[in-house]
C-alpha cells in the first residue's frame, strides 16, 4: 500500500470512533497546551528579567553592615534589606572606606546611607525613603537617568533628585524641576526627576549625604549603612569581591570568618542568581504540566487497543485479501500519530491563548513577550505526533501479528 492509502484509512478510523478519539484529543490538546503555554510565559518572564538587569550596573559591589553564614552564598551576602539578619550590630564607617582606598581594581567608592521620613509637599504628607550619596561620583556609579533635570552635583547640599513616582503620582500636584519639597521642616528644592525604572527607585529620594544626614533620623556624620564599590571591569568582579573580603576583615581584626560582621554582594553575582532561579523555575513548572501529556499518551494507547479489538475481523478480512504485517502496522501508526496531530494543533493554539492571557494577568511588563515562540510551537506539535506514534506501537504491532483465521473468528 502507499503512504496516502495508510493516511485514508487511519483518518477514516479517526472519523469513524468520534467520542472516543476526541476525548484522547482532548487529553493531549490540555498536555501540549499547559507545556506551550508555561513555558512561553517562563520565556517571557526570563526576557523581562534579563531585560531589567541589562540596565543594571554590573560592575557595582555592595557592602553592607552585618553577616550571617546564609550569606556567603551569595558571594557575602544579600543585600541591604532583603533579610537573613546580622550576626553584630556593627557599622560601616570612613575608615572602612579608607581601608579600600588604593585598590587597583576600584574605580569609584561611596557610602550611603538610607532612612524613611515625612516629606510635605502642597500641604500633603507622605513617609517616603530617603537615601544620601556621595554627589562627587554618584552620576558615575549609577544606572539612572533623568527625565528631566539634572542629577546631584558636588556643590549640591539641600537639593534632591526624585523618582518618577514621588514626581507623578505620591501627591496630588505633580513634582516638576525647581518645586520645593519640606524634610522635616527643611525645604529642598528638586532638581531632577528620574526615568521610571521599575526596578524599586521611582519612590524614592536621593540627596547629598551632607544634607541627608541632617534630616534623616538617626543618621551619623561619616556613618553609612552601605558602601559601593564600582570595579573598573565586570571581569574584575569575582577577584575584588575576594580582596575586599580579605581587606575589611584585616582592617577590623577579624580573624575567623564566622566572626564577619559585613557582608559583600556584587551585582553580577545577584543577576546570575536571578536568573539561575528563573530557569529552574521554567523547568519545574514545565515538568508538572508535562505529566497531563503523559496522562494523554495512556489515553492514546488505550483508545488504540479498543480500535484494534472493534476492528479485529476488519483486520483478518484485509489480510485475507493480501494485506501485509507492515500494512496494518501502518494504518494503525498513522491512526495514533494523527490523534496527536490533531491534539497537537489544537494544544498550540490552547497554549498561545493561556500564555497571553497570563502575561495580561501579570501586567503590563510582562505583555512585550512576543507571543510564543515558533520553535516552540513546531517542538510542542512534533511532541504530540512523536507521543501518538509511541502510544501507537504496541497495539499496533499486535494488530499487524493478528492470524487472518482467528481474527475472522473474533466475536
Amino acid at each position: 500500500m502507499r503512504n496516502s492509502t495508510y493516511l485514508k484509512m487511519g483518518l477514516n478510523m479517526l472519523v469513524h470512533s468520534k467520542l472516543r478519539s476526541w476525548l484522547t484529543i482532548i487529553g493531549i490538546v490540555i498536555g501540549v497546551g499547559s507545556v506551550i503555554g508555561i513555558v512561553s510565559l517562563g520565556d517571557a518572564m526570563e526576557a523581562n528579567v534579563q531585560s531589567k538587569l541589562a540596565e543594571m550596573d554590573l560592575t557595582n559591589i555592595v557592602i553592607s553592615p552585618g553577616y550571617t553564614k546564609a550569606s556567603s552564598n551569595l558571594h557575602g551576602g544579600p543585600p541591604p534589606g532583603m533579610g537573613g539578619g546580622s550576626s553584630t550590630d556593627s557599622e560601616l564607617t570612613d575608615d572602612d572606606i579608607d581601608a579600600l582606598q588604593g585598590m587597583d581594581s576600584i574605580q569609584y567608592i561611596a557610602g550611603s546611607i538610607s532612612g524613611r521620613e515625612e516629606v510635605k509637599y502642597a500641604g500633603e504628607t507622605a513617609t517616603l525613603s530617603i537615601t544620601g550619596v556621595d554627589p562627587q561620583v554618584w552620576k558615575y556609579m549609577t544606572s539612572l537617568k533623568t527625565q528631566s533635570g539634572r542629577l546631584l552635583e558636588p556643590a549640591d547640599r539641600y537639593v534632591a533628585v526624585i523618582g518618577s513616582s514621588v514626581a507623578s503620582e505620591t501627591y496630588d500636584q505633580d513634582i516638576g524641576v525647581n518645586q520645593v519639597i519640606t524634610i522635616n521642616n527643611k525645604s529642598v528644592r528638586v532638581v531632577g526627576v528620574l526615568e521610571e525604572e521599575g526596578m524599586g527607585d521611582d519612590s524614592k529620594i536621593y540627596m547629598p549625604i551632607d544634607g541627608a544626614v541632617e534630616l534623616i533620623e538617626d543618621a551619623k556624620e561619616d556613618v553609612y549603612d552601605s558602601i559601593t564599590v564600582k570595579a573598573k571591569s565586570e571581569d574584575l568582579i569575582d577577584e575584588l569581591t575576594e580582596d575586599i573580603e580579605k581587606k575589611l576583615m584585616v582592617s577590623r581584626h577579624i580573624v575567623q570568618e564566622d566572626d564577619k560582621d559585613f557582608s559583600v554582594i556584587a551585582s553580577k553575582s545577584m543577576a546570575e542568581s536571578v536568573t539561575e532561579m528563573m530557569s529552574s523555575m521554567t523547568l519545574f513548572l514545565g515538568a508538572i504540566a508535562a505529566v497531563s501529556l503523559l496522562v494523554g499518551a495512556v489515553g492514546i494507547a488505550n483508545t488504540m487497543f479498543t480500535s484494534v479489538l472493534e476492528k479485529t475481523k476488519e483486520i483478518g478480512t484485509m489480510k485475507a485479501i493480501g494485506a501485509k504485517n507492515r500494512d496494518i502496522l501502518m494504518i494503525f501508526l498513522f491512526n495514533s500519530a494523527m490523534v496527536g496531530l490533531v491534539g497537537g494543533i489544537l494544544g498550540v493554539i490552547l497554549g498561545s491563548f493561556v500564555s497571553s492571557g497570563l502575561q495580561a494577568m501579570m501586567g503590563s511588563d510582562m505583555t512585550g513577550g512576543g507571543g510564543v515562540r515558533f520553535t516552540l510551537m513546531l517542538e510542542g506539535l512534533a511532541l504530540a505526533v512523536l507521543i501518538g506514534v509511541i502510544s501507537g506501537v504496541v497495539p499496533a504491532y499486535r494488530a499487524s501479528k493478528l492470524k487472518p483465521v482467528d481474527a475472522l473468528r473474533y466475536e
